[in-house]
């Protein structure tokens, strides 16, 4: 069994909202970015002292298309550029550790069905995988939804000398079929067809994660896992420019009972675990001191 285990951070986006105290709005973290630049820079660094030795960038949703609805698109360099300082400073500060460049969906989360395709959203995710490639040290491409989206992002990467990691996110109550329906076992064709260097399971509920992270485990990838907090993806949330108050938080998945998941899919050999929407810093710290004790090297 691999003992060595990379330990991601957990909710980047939702966790600057909260200690912002800020409104949800449909522009979710970035504003509060734009707003309180050192919010992000506090919230990658405790994620570092917790214990993680990956920062992701604040970029999730950082795209031309949503920030051309609300008249920023011409700010997307800048912005895109904030988040990954953000990320470099707590990274160098702490002294180790590697910055993921977040790549998230265009036009809306778990909506595969309004996503350009593949040929389309290509040439839009050209622009900010290309930029975020620069600095960062992996292309991490979250929250895939259907084999066509993810094709979109994976042609982009193509085209960049960096280590990509993928990442999709499956039905809220069955984890062999990816939201759009498609079989999780579908995605094997793209795993073929594009240099990957891991495949995730992510932002879905940590119950169906485990069955999607048993069919993962076959790929002869590098493979692994971070499940999101909350009860289901609401109707609410798939509307147009939705706002992350659409979403209930979990009242049942306290830091020790996430931990039980994440040992889960590391008996299952995952070598790359964290956390996602409403996991946050003392789940991060708890399954670091785990793995520690149970004789994993964090890497």
């Amino acid at each position: 069994m691999n003992k060595d285990i990379t330990l991601l951070d957990g909710s980047i986006g939702q966790e600057i909202l909260k200690r912002s105290g800020d409104k949800a709005t449909p522009l979710w973290s970035t504003k509060v970015m734009m707003d309180k630049p050192t919010i992000v820079d506090d919230v990658h660094r405790s994620y570092f002292k917790s214990g993680a030795t990956v920062a992701t960038t604040n970029t999730y949703p950082v795209h031309y298309d949503r920030l051309k609805r609300v008249g920023l698109e011409d700010d997307r360099f800048k912005l895109w550029d904030i988040a990954v300082n953000s990320a470099l400073s707590a990274r160098n500060k702490h002294g180790y550790g590697k910055v993921a460049a977040s790549i998230g969906p265009l036009i809306a989360s778990y909506r595969p069905d309004i996503c350009p395709p593949a040929a389309e959203a290509e040439k839009i995710y050209d622009e900010i995988i290309s930029h975020l490639s620069l600095k960062t040290d992996i292309i991490l491409i979250e929250t895939m939804c259907s084999i066509d989206q993810a094709e979109g992002a994976l042609r982009a990467s193509e085209k960049i000398e960096k280590p990509v990691w993928i990442g999709f996110s499956v039905d809220d109550f069955d984890g062999s079929k990816l939201r759009s329906g498609e079989n999780l076992k579908e995605i094997a064709s793209i795993l073929e067809k594009f240099t990957i260097e891991a495949v995730l399971i992510n932002c879905s509920r940590p119950e169906v994660v485990t069955t999607a992270v048993e069919i993962v485990s076959s790929f002869n990838k590098k493979f692994g896992a971070y499940a999101n907090g909350f009860t289901k993806i609401t109707s609410g949330f798939l509307k147009d420019a939705p706002t992350v108050d659409a979403l209930e938080e979990r009242k049942d998945l306290s830091p020790e009972n996430y931990l039980e998941f994440v040992m889960e899919w590391v008996e299952l050999g995952a070598s790359i675990v964290g956390g996602c929407c409403e996991v946050g810093p003392e789940h991060i710290k708890l399954i670091a001191n785990k793995l520690k004790n149970t004789g994993y090297q964090i890497v």
